[in-house]
């Protein structure tokens, strides 16, 4: 039995190209390297002497360069390829990082991290595209979730080394380390990577299209699909911004149990999320309907907090919402590489993007004000009426398109 499943797990990972094993290891260490932003908000309130106040704008500014650096992806990676995009977005941002730590200021510093911000984030958009160039057509939705393992694994060991260098350097040390790793990303991406394009459609995008549109403004079903991804992204963002605070000052955790218990999160998808997907891409499972429940368990992830005040209670809602993201991100992500048509890649892929990032700008804002009046009951209803509202929006899309 236990060999039946280690050979099984062992399948999830074959017949991936060494490019996408490569662009994993690249975006690895490039996320890994994005060790400054667990700790910007420390680093600008006890070494600048910022307010909350002005904290909370330069997040927003966080959130608006992440939404114009995926518009802009997308646009320049239409226009120039990939290739170029990733290059480029890499090594700036490296130099960009480096700069941050001399800006004092808090008008400074909110223009620095718009700039850095735009410029990284149109590496998002790019890389999306660079998986069609680099895997097959039916590899493309285990290639996702390979570079979104790279990605979590990368968000779970930097803010580690994060604290290891600020215990024995400082806060400066992280933006060298992060200009670092971004420009090593480019040496490595450079050596190992062939700049590839591509132009052919697959059988996979000519099933999930419908109608005729020349242009994604005109693809009424898939602005669909952006309120759906807009809200899913809105709702999980809760888990990293109001939810710690429930859990600290409702359930009285300490630090250490409420990183164990977010640290489920990323331990799961690293185990389970490629078999996962691998299961359901053999058995040609519904990819639209696992969405729709993968709302659901969104949804009831956060209704489930107003039942009791037991601590278990936090163990099964973290599952709920785990199981939803693995059983959702992917499957989002690959609907929106097919949906484009050829040579719209990367503008498809960009607004994908941007509705995460509009996400961004509003969730941890209006939690927050919900929270402080009314309470966090208040703010886990809305969130579990949300997920419910995104789970209707996918079964009218399903109509649409004419999926059942």
């Amino acid at each position: 039995m236990v060999k039946k499943i280690l050979i099984s797990y062992q399948d999830s990972f074959s017949g991936l190209s060494k490019e996408v094993w490569w662009l994993a290891l690249i975006t690895f260490i490039n996320r890994a390297g994005t060790m400054v932003l667990p700790f910007l908000s420390l680093y600008l309130t006890e070494d600048l002497n910022l307010e909350f106040g002005q904290v909370g704008w330069i997040m927003t500014s966080f959130g608006l360069g992440s939404l114009l650096g995926s518009y802009l992806g997308g646009k320049l990676t239409d226009q120039f390829g990939f290739y170029r995009v990733m290059i480029w977005s890499l090594l700036l941002t490296g130099f960009l990082f480096i700069g941050l730590q001399y800006i004092n200021s808090f008008e400074g510093f909110a223009i620095g991290i718009f700039m850095t911000m735009t410029v990284a984030d149109t590496f998002r958009p790019a890389m999306f595209v660079s998986l069609k160039a680099y895997s097959k057509p039916k590899n493309q939705t285990r290639s996702l979730t390979l570079i979104r393992l790279a990605i979590n694994l990368g968000f779970s060991f930097g803010p580690f080394l994060g604290g290891l260098i600020i215990a024995s350097l400082n806060y400066l040390g992280l933006f060298w380390v992060d200009g670092i790793t971004c420009v090593s990303a480019v040496v490595l991406m450079l050596f190992v990577l062939k700049q590839k394009e591509f132009h052919a459609k697959t059988v996979e995008e000519v099933e999930v299209k419908s109608g005729s549109f020349t242009s994604v403004y005109q693809d009424k079903p898939y602005w669909i699909f952006l309120a759906v991804v807009f809200l899913m992204g809105f709702i999980f963002l809760q888990l990293f911004t109001t939810m710690p605070l429930y859990y600290k000052e409702i359930h009285s955790l300490t630090e250490v149990q409420i990183g164990l218990i977010m640290s489920l999160n990323g331990f799961l998808i690293f185990l389970l999320e490629m078999p996962l997907i691998h299961y359901i891409e053999q058995k040609l499972l519904n990819k639209m309907k696992i969405i729709t429940w993968s709302l659901m368990l969104f949804s009831f992830s956060f209704l489930i907090l107003n039942i009791s005040l037991w601590t278990g209670v936090l163990i099964i809602g973290m599952l709920f919402i785990t199981v939803g993201e693995m059983l959702a991100f992917p499957f989002t992500n690959n609907f929106a590489m097919n949906r484009a048509p050829s040579g719209k890649e990367g503008r498809y892929l960009a607004l994908y993007s941007m509705a995460f990032s509009f996400a961004h700008i509003f969730s941890a804002k209006i939690g927050m004000e919900i929270i402080d009046r009314f309470g966090y009951a208040a703010n886990w209803y809305l969130m579990g009426g949300l997920g419910l509202v995104a789970v209707l929006l996918m079964i009218l899309l399903r109509k649409s398109l004419r999926i059942t």
